[in-house]
């Protein structure tokens, strides 16, 4: 509902009526209107990492690397661009200046927590000789704007679908720039 109509827009009735409860319940527990939303953005917040971090899964022991890291990147654009997430993100832009702590919730369940995990990967496929990463977490932040940074422009800012050729097409380009900087010549 805050999605779909905004913070000020989306009224508490409506949104115990989609959840299917009553007006009260929703009170009873979470105080008011802005906890709601807080807690509303954290639960969505959540469920993009838990998508993300599970994509990043077969990057623990990948067969072919540079294959096993363009299924990857593909996999997190589209889960960066399908609709949970540029609803998320819209939200984010609008609210943020009424809602300044969003900000901590988003990083405490969002970008930052995956590039962690990212980096985490990144660094042991450095030790295993598959990466020249000698700093996994600056590996792991340009990786993720190699990958995410032309979305903005070639979405309209989400408002346009980037079809799934596209998408591949951005993974591949992103991969090959990454992995020209940190591949090795048997990785």
């Amino acid at each position: 509902m805050f999605a779909r109509r905004g913070y000020a827009q989306a009224c508490v009735k409506e949104v115990a009526a989609e959840a299917g409860v009553a007006k009260p319940t929703v009170y009873n527990h979470l105080n008011d209107k802005a906890t709601l939303f807080r807690q509303s953005v954290q639960a969505a917040a959540q469920v993009v990492l838990d998508e993300r971090l599970a994509a990043l899964e077969p990057l623990k022991e990948p067969d072919d690397l540079h294959a096993t890291l363009e299924d990857v990147g593909h996999r997190l654009l589209q889960l960066h661009t399908d609709d949970r997430s540029c609803a998320l993100r819209r939200l984010l832009y609008a609210e943020i200046t009424h809602f300044p702590d969003l900000i901590d919730i988003v990083v405490e369940s969002g970008p930052h927590r995956l590039t962690q995990a990212l980096a985490d990967r990144l660094a042991r496929l450095a030790l295993a000789g598959r990466l020249r990463a000698n700093d996994p977490d600056q590996a792991a932040e340009q990786l993720i704007a190699l990958l995410t940074g032309p979305l903005e422009a070639r979405s309209r800012m989400g408002t346009r679908q980037i079809d799934d050729a596209e998408l591949h097409q951005l993974a591949r380009a992103a991969i090959g720039t990454f992995l020209a900087i940190f591949g090795t010549a048997d990785g």
